[in-house]
């Protein structure tokens, strides 16, 4: 498989920040070494990043209580090891180019629900910003690297 000639999907991903700014990670059921990555996903056909966004983090985690903070400017990019290549989205997509927003979470708690109708994570906890590259898989650190480095300011 020339992983060269395959596309990135597009996606979108969200930060989701508790009142003591602490950043929402989820366990991935598919990689049950501790690994945690923040709430993200595929755009449908016709559909604009901030309803993919909205209806992927309820889809992951049931959390709809949340206030959009920003959007980030651009697009962030991981690509897939080989070995994950033509393994992960039926083999159609070499990684993805994202669309990342900010969210405040402002709803209880008991609200999060990770038993969704398509579970993807089987734990979740609050993290500190400066946690986040360390938790994530290592094939996504440069972006998740970035990503912190655009909200830093932010969170502050």
């Amino acid at each position: 498989m020339n992983k060269i000639k395959l596309p990135m999907r597009l996606g979108v991903g969200v930060i989701v920040l508790n009142n003591e700014n602490k950043i929402f990670v989820g366990k991935r059921k598919d990689n049950p070494v501790d690994k945690w990555q923040m709430p993200q996903g595929g755009v449908d056909s016709g559909e604009n990043y901030l309803t993919a966004m909205k209806r992927e983090l309820a889809e992951e985690t049931s959390i709809k209580s949340i206030k959009i903070l920003r959007e980030l400017e651009g697009f962030f990019e991981y690509e897939l090891p080989n070995n994950l290549v033509g393994v992960i989205w039926k083999g159609k997509f070499r990684g993805q180019k994202q669309k990342w927003f900010i969210a405040k979470f402002v709803g209880e708690e008991k609200e999060i629900d990770l038993k969704t109708k398509n579970p993807e994570f089987i734990d979740w906890k609050w993290i500190f910003p400066e946690q986040l590259p360390e938790v994530i898989v290592d094939f996504k650190r440069e972006m998740y690297l970035k990503i912190l480095d655009n909200i830093k300011k932010f969170i502050n």
